[in-house]
């Protein structure tokens, strides 16, 4: 069981870092629209979901979307962490 529980945190972790790394990705797109293509959508459908209600609490400032930033932020100093100290229980501590 600790076994299944440690590969489950492992992913999950893995899946966090993988949104992060799209968010940046979708950010430096919305600066960049030369390079946008028809995958971005798909991208997008991933990304707004959660951009959408920072978004109603923390509004564009002069045209800068803070939002990515608090996402990031949030994801990875608060969300990961926690990931990744749970992992460690089911890893290591129940052994």
């Amino acid at each position: 069981m600790n076994a299944l529980l440690c590969q489950l945190d492992q992913l999950v972790i893995w899946l966090a870092r993988l949104y992060s790394v799209l968010l940046f990705v979708y950010a430096v797109l919305s600066w960049l629209p030369d390079l946008r293509g028809p995958w971005v959508r798909y991208l997008a459908m991933v990304i707004e979901p959660v951009l959408a209600p920072v978004r109603r609490i923390i509004p564009p400032l002069g045209g800068f979307d803070l939002a990515f930033l608090v996402v990031l932020l949030v994801l990875n100093y608060l969300i990961v962490p926690l990931l990744v100290r749970a992992a460690f229980t089911a890893c290591y501590v129940g052994f």
